[in-house]
C-alpha cells in the first residue's frame, strides 16, 4: 500500500474506468433472437454491481480494506469491538450514551416477557398495544403537538408519509442536502418536486415567489441537524416564510433530537421557536432514543389521516412492544437527565474546536453531535479512516454519491459517553495521520 498512497482521484477514476471497460456487457443485438439472455440476467452484470466490483478491485490493489459492513462484536457506543479489537467509536448514533442503560434493558426485558417479540400484524388489523399509545403520547408532548404516530422503520416513514399527503396539484420543496428517505418520499409522491440550495433561504423565498401560486398545497422540508455536515437551518425564518406564503413546514429532526437545545428537544428549542409553528415533525427512534422506527408528530387530523391511509402503517407490522418501550424509556431519561445533553454538547464543541485548531476543515458544523472532517479526495478519505482504525479510532468515511463529488469526509459522531481522554486520543491520531496525508493547514472555517 505504501507505494500507492499518492494515487489521485483522477488516477483512481481512470483505473476504475479501465476496469469497467474491460468487463463491460456487450450491447444486445438489434434482434431479440440474438440477445444473450443468460448473460443479461446474471446479477453480476448489473451495471452498478460491476462498478462495485471495480471499486473493490482498485481498493485491493491499493491494500485498502473495505470500510463497509465491518463485524462488530458486542454493543456499540462510545467504544466498540470491531473484528476482535477494542476501539474508541465515533460511528454510533448513541448520542446520549443510553444504549445498554440497565433501566432501558430492564424495561425491554419486562416488555418481551409480557408481550413477546412481535405484535404479529399491522396495528390496523391486529390492534394497538398500550406501549404504542404511550410512546406516541410522549412524542406528541415533546413537540406540544396534538398527536403522533410511530412507524416500524424510520427510512420508510418519509416514504409512506409524503406520497400519502401530497397530490398531483401540489408541490414538495426540499433542501438539496435532505436525507435519502425524504428524497425518495418526494419522488414517489405524485406532486411536483423542487429543491433549493442547502440552507439558502433566499433561494427558497425566490422560488416560492415565482411558483407558490401554481399549486394548491406546498410542503417545504428541511432538517433540524443535517447528518452529513452537522449544521442546520434558520428555523425562525422558515416559520416566517411559511406565514407569508402559506405552506406546510416539515422538519426532519432525527439527528437534532437529544442533541440540540438545553434539554435535547431539538432544533425548535435550539432556535427558541415554538415547536407548534412546525406542521410536521419527523424523526427516528434509532439515534438518541436507542431503538428502531420512525415517527410523525403534528395535528390530530393529519395523524388520523396517516393511520388510515399511509401504506407504511396500514400494510406494515407494528412496532414490537420491547422496541416501543426502549424508545419511550430513553425519551424519559433524556428529559430527566439533561446533563447528558450538556455533556454531549461540550464533547462536540471540544472535538470540533480541537480539529479546527489543527488546521482541519470541519465544514459548517455547529459542533453538536456531528463533526465532519472534510478531506475532498475519496482515496485519501479511505486511507485516513483505515489508518485511524489501525490506531484504535473508528470514524466512518462518507464518499460520493452519498455526498457531492470532491467532498468526501470522515464523519465523527460524538457521544455524552466519550471521555476527555478518548477525545484527546482521537485528535492526536487525527493530527498525525492527517498531516502525513497533507490535510492540515490554513483552511476556511
Amino acid at each position: 500500500m505504501s507505494g500507492r498512497r499518492g494515487l489521485s482521484d483522477d488516477d483512481l477514476a481512470r483505473l476504475l474506468g479501465e476496469m469497467r471497460e474491460g468487463s463491460a456487457v456487450p450491447a444486445p443485438a438489434a434482434s431479440p433472437a440474438f440477445v444473450d439472455r443468460d448473460r443479461l440476467l446474471s446479477f453480476e452484470n448489473l451495471p452498478r454491481y460491476k462498478e462495485l466490483s471495480a471499486q473493490q478491485a482498485a481498493a485491493d490493489m491499493l491494500g485498502l480494506k473495505n470500510p463497509y459492513h465491518r463485524l462488530h462484536e458486542g454493543r456499540s457506543g462510545a467504544t466498540a469491538r470491531i473484528e476482535g479489537r477494542d476501539v474508541v467509536n465515533f460511528a454510533s448514533y448513541d448520542y446520549l450514551g443510553l444504549n445498554g442503560d440497565p433501566r432501558i434493558i430492564g424495561a425491554v426485558a419486562e416488555a418481551a416477557e409480557t408481550w413477546g417479540t412481535s405484535v404479529s400484524g399491522s396495528r390496523l388489523s391486529s390492534g394497538e398495544r398500550p406501549a404504542h399509545l404511550a410512546l406516541e403520547r410522549a412524542l406528541a408532548g415533546l413537540y406540544g403537538a396534538e398527536d403522533a404516530i410511530a412507524f416500524v422503520s424510520g427510512h420508510a416513514t418519509a416514504i409512506a408519509v409524503l406520497p400519502t399527503l401530497m397530490g398531483p396539484k401540489d408541490l414538495v420543496v426540499t433542501d438539496a442536502f435532505m436525507h435519502n428517505s425524504v428524497v425518495l418520499g418526494a419522488q414517489y409522491a405524485p406532486a411536483t418536486r423542487r429543491t433549493f440550495p442547502h440552507n439558502d433561504l433566499d433561494a427558497l423565498e425566490a422560488m416560492l415567489e415565482r411558483e407558490r401560486h401554481r399549486f394548491e398545497r406546498v410542503l417545504v422540508v428541511s432538517e433540524g441537524l443535517f447528518s452529513m455536515d452537522g449544521d442546520g437551518p434558520d428555523l425562525a425564518r422558515l416559520v416566517a416564510l411559511k406565514a407569508r406564503f402559506g405552506f406546510w413546514l416539515m422538519i426532519d429532526d432525527a439527528h437534532g433530537l437529544g442533541v440540540l437545545g438545553a434539554t435535547g428537544r431539538g432544533i425548535a428549542e435550539h432556535a427558541a421557536v415554538d415547536p407548534r409553528a412546525v406542521d410536521i415533525w419527523f424523526g427516528t427512534l434509532s439515534k438518541s432514543l436507542v431503538s428502531c422506527g420512525g415517527y410523525i408528530a403534528g395535528p390530530a387530523a393529519m395523524v388520523a389521516y396517516l393511520k388510515a391511509f399511509a401504506p407504511g402503517m396500514v400494510y406494515s407490522v407494528g412496532l414490537p412492544v420491547p422496541v416501543a418501550e426502549a424508545a419511550r424509556m430513553a425519551l424519559g431519561l433524556m428529559l430527566e437527565e439533561p446533563e447528558r445533553v450538556q455533556r454531549l454538547q461540550a464533547n462536540s464543541r471540544t472535538f470540533r474546536d480541537g480539529a479546527a485548531a489543527l488546521g482541519l476543515d470541519v465544514g459548517p458544523s455547529w459542533g453538536a453531535g456531528i463533526v465532519p472532517i472534510m478531506v475532498g479526495e475519496t482515496i485519501k478519505t479511505v486511507i485516513l479512516a483505515q489508518r485511524l482504525l489501525e490506531r484504535g479510532i473508528n470514524a466512518f468515511p462518507v464518499l460520493p454519491p452519498g455526498v457531492p463529488e470532491r467532498s468526501a469526509r470522515l464523519r465523527f459522531f460524538l457521544s455524552a459517553a466519550h471521555s476527555p481522554q478518548q477525545i484527546d486520543a482521537a485528535l492526536e491520531a487525527l493530527a498525525e495521520e492527517a498531516s502525513a496525508l497533507g490535510l492540515t493547514g490554513d483552511r476556511p472555517r
